[in-house]
């Protein structure tokens, strides 16, 4: 690996205004600005804004010497070596100083005080590049020229390479690295960002998500949040959407909607998923209806656990959880229920008829949200089949959604290791 070798490093905001001098000595104007070029892990700087009404920069290549008090060239400054500023490069203080970023190590906005800049060489070649962004209290009062009443803080520090800013800096300039960073953000660290942006800058981020990942923090955020967000996006993209998160999910959403847009957005989904989320609809609010999900699993009686396992594969990604299995008639009469563990740990020759338990903990739609979390809690379980009066199963209601009605500020990271504690600790089948 080449080494680079340091001969100086500044504070972007302490070069500004900077003196720039060329051979013969004389003051050709001051640092007003840097632009970058934003390849590889640390952009580097290709040239210096010297006056204020013009984009013809001074080509870092140019710079013999740079400190605080002093600039000098190598040559003596003539107008026509300068370079203009080009589409794919951008001026750290309009783009970068004092902007709102993404830090991607510790998953939260954070303000842009100041930024490191480093002097090196590597293979004869001496260049400028960005290290770091200051992000702590010290950098902000180092530009204010006041950094000695702080000098017991700690330098706050971030590597280039933990960062996404927010704003697309021109219709030419993407950052390769940006979705693929994002994506190994967990959801709910997506959703924590997302609440703490502006209107115009929580759109423009959700426009670069992908669905999945957009779903992925949806379904984290409170409901207040998600019909914020679902109000404010296109049509279009806010009823595709709609189609990928849990029914019960989208069902919440739409209901706070007015009956104008709820109908259009239902219009734009698929005819199946728009057929689910009317009925949860119709349920009054806080009832067993309204909470559950009618993404579940249901099966014949006369099947194998190979067989079922086999099926299993195919449909466990639409189902809200397959540690239940829920056996039925033709017409969907709930018949028996047992747990994937079970299933798993079965005779190969058994059917599920067998195997099944049809001493049935149920819940009626209409029942409230009180009877289903005694239900759940009296038994353990982690969730609870949903039937009408005939004993059809209509859906389920799981522990996390009863959990975020009986302690609305819980975040959903507690609720979810509570939910492994209770899946490997608690007493449910």
């Amino acid at each position: 690996m080449n080494q680079f070798k340091v001969l100086g490093e500044f504070y972007f905001s302490q070069l500004l205004g900077t003196p720039i001098y060329d051979k013969s000595g004389r003051n050709i104007g001051k640092i007003r600005d840097m632009a970058v070029k934003w390849e590889g892990a640390y952009p580097q700087i290709v040239g210096i804004k010297h006056i204020r009404k013009t984009h013809e920069l001074i080509p870092i290549d140019q710079i013999e010497y740079c400190s605080y008090k002093e600039v000098r060239l190598k040559e003596n400054f003539h107008i026509e070596e300068t370079v203009t500023l080009r589409d794919t490069d951008i001026y750290i203080s309009k783009w970068l100083l004092d902007k709102q970023i993404i830090d991607l190590k510790g998953s939260k906005l954070v303000r842009v005080n100041d930024i490191t800049l480093s002097w090196v060489v590597q293979e004869s070649l001496e260049r400028m590049i960005l290290v770091a962004v200051d992000i702590g209290v010290r950098g902000l009062f180092r530009r204010l020229g006041l950094e000695f009443l702080v000098k017991a803080c700690q330098n706050k520090m971030l590597d280039l390479q933990y960062i996404k800013p927010l704003e697309n800096w021109n219709s030419h300039l993407q950052l390769n690295r940006n979705r693929q960073q994002v994506s190994e953000l967990h959801p709910a660290d997506i959703a924590d960002l997302l609440e703490e942006m502006d209107y115009k800058t929580r759109a423009g981020f959700i426009d670069n998500l992908d669905d999945q990942q957009a779903v992925g923090a949806l379904t984290e955020m409170d409901l207040e949040s998600q019909v914020e967000i679902i109000e404010q996006m296109d049509e279009q993209r806010a009823s595709d959407l709609l189609e990928e998160m849990p029914p019960d999910e989208a069902a919440d959403i739409l209901v706070e909607l007015t009956i104008e847009k709820s109908e259009e957005l239902l219009n734009l989904m698929e005819l199946d998923d728009a057929e689910d989320v009317r009925e949860l609809m119709q349920y009054e609010e806080g009832t067993a209806g309204a909470l559950m999900t009618t993404e579940f699993i249901t099966f014949a009686a006369d099947l194998t656990p190979e067989e079922v396992i086999n099926q299993l594969r195919e449909l466990a990604p639409e189902a809200e959880t397959i540690y239940y299995l829920y056996v039925i008639d033709q017409e969907e009469h709930l018949q028996g229920v047992l747990s994937l563990r079970e299933l798993i740990v079965a005779s190969p020759n058994v059917t599920l008829r067998e195997l099944m338990h049809t001493k049935l903990l149920t819940v009626y739609a209409t029942d409230d949200h009180q009877r289903v979390a005694e239900v759940i809690n009296k038994y353990g379980l982690l969730a609870v089949p949903v039937v009408n009066k005939e004993g059809i199963i209509l859906g389920i209601v799981t522990v996390d959604d009863i959990l975020d009605i009986l302690i609305p500020e819980r975040g959903k990271a507690d609720t979810y290791s509570w939910f492994a504690l209770s899946k490997w600790g608690g007493r449910g089948r």
